[in-house]
């Protein structure tokens, strides 16, 4: 399983549209096995939906997220967790113990 973090300089992003690029990590066996970064080739509506699903990713976590690019995920068969914020490692961690949970935190710009 691949998840992708919308990352500013080690942090999660508070957008992820606008985000510095994407921490990509490899999980097995519930556990990080590789990381690896994607920066972010441009914010274009629906461009990063199909990108991150093109790099094998199956959830994407961020700080927030407009309505409209939650749902453009979810066609693309990719789950969607927002409202999270610190730093990327904490995040996974969080997200691979069952700790994070998605909140309503919606950009609407």
């Amino acid at each position: 399983m691949k998840i992708a973090i919308a990352t500013d300089n080690g942090s999660v992003s508070a957008h992820f549209g606008h985000c510095t690029g994407f921490t990509i990590y490899d999980i097995e066996n519930a556990a990080v096995a590789a990381k690896d970064f994607l920066q972010n080739p441009g914010h274009e509506p629906g461009f990063l939906p199909v990108f991150l699903r093109d790099h094998k990713v199956e959830v994407i976590i961020a700080g927030g997220m407009g309505s409209r690019a939650q749902t453009l995920f979810s066609e693309n068969n990719i789950k969607v967790i927002v409202g999270a914020t610190g730093a990327a490692e904490d995040a996974i961690g969080a997200y691979l113990s069952g700790s994070l949970q998605s909140s309503e935190s919606f950009c609407d710009h």
